[in-house]
């Protein structure tokens, strides 16, 4: 379970982007920074099943990953982790890449995929659910959790607004927009076939509790050719563990 809000320009070559992952705690975990054998990748990494779910390369790939949420915890034959970190250790267009990871969607439990090459000005979105398909992203802001892209759930209803008064290189701000525990009221909780409890628990921009929880706080902008990007450790009960920073400025050319 994740959540995604970015204002993407690719006229100006301009990213600017919240995500939030959660997962259980119990859940082993390495904080983002440069991988050893990808050592263009910067990322944090699922040390269970060994790959990602958002990171961004020195050449301006990106990619990003939340579930589709299906009542009970499905199982695939394969890690939707290794989506992330497939495109972003290979060659293919990101256009290319979401057609060829559909044709494979049965391999995996239910997943949104973003995927971008923000030097080309190219950025994709696809999923195997409800005939998400794959879709070219035309500049303006998006918002992404559990369900389809823009599903108007209220926390991503919430995330987005934020993000539209959001000023770039302002992480203090964009930090207390990721760390927002207001639930939603009853009436406007999606139902996606969890308890209710549970509808309401995970209706925040951020989650708490001991078990489950918002793990990591990820802010990332591109402007210009420069990419700053921010990871904040999250602990049970919402505890913070770690800042993690990387800046650097994209080659030029395609």
């Amino acid at each position: 379970m994740c959540l995604i809000a970015f204002d993407w320009q690719p006229a100006d070559g301009r990213l600017l982007l919240l995500a939030n992952r959660d997962e259980f705690h119990a859940r082993p975990t390495a904080p983002a920074g440069w991988w050893p054998e990808h050592p263009g990748l910067w990322a944090g990494r699922d040390l269970q099943a060994g790959g990602t779910w958002l990171g961004i390369t020195r050449s301006g790939r990106f990619a990003a990953l939340t579930n589709f949420r299906e009542g009970a915890l499905q199982a695939g034959k394969r890690s939707r982790g290794e989506l992330v970190t497939g495109f972003l250790t290979g060659e293919r267009s990101p256009a290319e890449y979401v057609r060829q990871v559909l044709q494979r969607g049965d391999d995996y439990a239910g997943f949104n995929l973003l995927v971008g090459d923000l030097r080309s000005g190219a950025f994709y979105y696809g999923g195997n659910r409800c005939e998400a398909g794959a879709h070219a992203l035309q500049a303006g802001i998006y918002g992404l959790s559990n369900g389809l892209l823009n599903t108007p759930w209220p926390k991503t209803v919430r995330l987005k607004r934020g993000l539209a008064g959001l000023t770039a290189g302002d992480d203090d701000a964009a930090l207390a927009l990721l760390s927002d525990p207001t639930r939603a009221p009853d009436a406007a909780l999606p139902e996606t076939g969890v308890p209710f409890e549970l509808e309401r628990r995970l209706s925040s921009v951020f989650i708490t509790g001991d078990d489950y929880g918002t793990r990591s706080q990820t802010v990332l902008s591109v402007e210009q050719g420069r990419v700053r990007i921010l990871e904040q450790g999250r602990g049970p009960r919402g505890r913070l563990l770690h800042r993690r920073r990387a800046e650097w400025r994209l080659a030029p050319g395609v």
